[in-house]
């Protein structure tokens, strides 16, 4: 985050709402291997089919996304450090660019959703810089290795379920299904979990990627901002109604405060207020 290094460990973001926990339990007598079978059992009975099932076979847990996990030194930085370093010129061209190339959909998901389209373009220039970093990891086997993983079972269990209700769906392959170490999936990187309840395609057809179509990407990054309880026409600097949404978006203050300013300087039609 910005690619997800940041909203994982916090919880948040595009990433918060795992779905119910299952019971395997981490340690398992079996290692791995047992934790994986017994993981399985529990989510054909919670409906899981073949499908989603068979993206757990021959799995084993990925040492660096352990490294990963317990290295985020990103957390050390100032706000004025991290966004000096994320907000960049390049940064900034591309995302005038995208506001331009996408202003139809960004007009029509303004409409819907109250969501500015600066607020969208920062999001998704932070966390891929616009699609060119989705990351190009195993999503099935991030997340079954991070639910494995003391330190967030319960979480990851959810989102490993997630994960393989949407290869059972048939929204992606598990060969597809690729992102960065705590498997965020597409341009805006979204948990499974996110991605199972938030993903939305911006002309109404069935089936969103957030992968490919960046007319989704748009909507579905809105879809979870209105649905954490975003107000139209409100600002989203610290101290206003939309910075605690953002923070839905990254629990980090120097996250979301670097999610304003960018938009900010995109020509957002709502001024955040000043830090």
């Amino acid at each position: 985050m910005f690619k997800a290094k940041f909203a994982v460990a916090l919880l948040g973001a595009t990433f918060v709402t795992a779905a119910p926990a299952l019971a395997a339990q981490w340690n398992h007598q079996g290692g791995f291997t047992g934790f994986i079978a017994d993981f399985k059992k529990e989510a054909a009975a919670k409906g899981v089919g073949k499908n989603g099932l068979a993206a757990l076979e021959g799995l084993t847990v990925d040492d660096k996304v352990l490294a990963a996990d317990r290295n985020q030194k990103v957390f050390k930085q100032t706000f004025e450090e991290f966004s000096g370093r994320m907000i960049s010129k390049d940064r900034m061209v591309k995302g005038a660019k995208m506001l331009q190339q996408h202003a139809d959909t960004i007009k029509k998901v303004e409409a819907k959703y109250g969501v500015p389209g600066a607020i969208i373009v920062a999001i998704w220039g932070l966390e891929t810089d616009y699609g060119v970093n989705q990351g190009k990891m195993s999503v099935v086997r991030s997340v079954a290795t991070l639910a494995y993983d003391c330190r967030r079972t319960d979480k990851f269990q959810g989102e490993l379920a997630d994960a393989l209700r949407i290869i059972d769906r048939g929204d992606m392959t598990a060969t597809d299904l690729r992102g960065d170490w705590a498997g965020e999936i597409g341009q805006t990187q979204f948990l499974p979990s996110s991605y199972v309840k938030y993903a939305v395609t911006a002309d109404g057809r069935a089936g969103a990627d957030l992968v490919r179509n960046q007319s989704d990407v748009i909507a579905s990054t809105a879809n979870y901002l209105k649905s954490k309880g975003w107000q139209r026409g409100q600002g989203w600097g610290p101290g206003q109604p939309n910075f605690a949404v953002i923070q839905e978006w990254n629990k980090a203050e120097v996250y979301a405060k670097t999610i304003a300013l960018f938009a900010d300087k995109l020509g957002g039609s709502q001024k955040s207020a000043q830090r």
